[in-house]
């Protein structure tokens, strides 16, 4: 018998959280070893246990779990990332890739697709739920003829570039933070964040950007 495979559980739904606990645990060699409801606890649990795997969601509190797999691969790019999500768009599939995610699972999924996610993505490979895979696949191959593929490897989050087409709009951080509902501070981080990903120091290149993405139309 081999070691445990370890897992820690991410969602901001303590119901949900226990009921894909005592799924997981069913199978011998699967281990929870940790919860957390936010993404900033997730880090900090992370930086004292290094599990095998994380599952996590897009929606939570402080940190979003798009923002929080970014920050899982730079503590140990070691540890598998699966998001188990309820949203389908196809924005947050590519957004989940791009941060380094090794796997995309649909809420609706779990009860029959857990463990096929979890066997795929501990062998290696990447796992995307069956209802969004075909899509996932075809939007690849007209991205690839259109020759768009460049926008799948955006690295900003889905959070980042709401922000961006904001700033290139010209709104403030006040403004930002009023329509979004969030702290100036957040705001200040996430551009922080934004202008450190893509190597940019000053708005105008940062407004230039979001014109090339296509976030922004120009003015005419």
């Amino acid at each position: 018998m081999g070691n445990p495979y370890t897992i820690v559980l991410a969602d901001d739904h303590a119901l949900f959280r226990q009921g894909i606990k005592n799924i997981l645990e069913t199978v011998e060699g699967l281990v929870v070893v940790g919860e957390a409801s936010d993404g900033l606890m997730l880090l900090d649990l992370l930086r004292r246990r290094t599990p095998d795997m994380v599952i996590l969601d897009i929606s939570m509190p402080h940190l979003r779990g798009l923002e929080a797999a970014r920050e899982i691969k730079i503590i140990s790019s070691d540890v598998k990332v699966l998001i188990l999500t309820m949203h389908k768009d196809r924005d947050y599939v590519f957004s989940a890739l791009s941060a380094g995610a090794e796997g995309y699972l649909l809420k609706e999924d779990a009860d029959t697709e857990l463990f096929a996610a979890i066997e795929k993505i501990r062998k290696n490979g990447c796992y995307i739920s069956p209802l969004l895979s075909s899509e996932f696949v075809f939007d690849l191959v007209q991205a690839s003829h259109k020759g768009e593929l460049s926008s799948f490897s955006d690295p900003l989050t889905t959070r980042e570039r709401e922000i961006l087409k904001l700033i290139a709009e010209g709104a403030s951080n006040r403004e930002i933070a009023d329509l979004l509902y969030i702290s100036i501070r957040t705001v200040e981080n996430h551009r922080a964040n934004i202008m450190r990903k893509l190597n940019i120091k000053q708005t105008a290149n940062l407004v230039k950007y979001a014109l090339d993405k296509g976030y922004i139309l120009p003015s005419k």
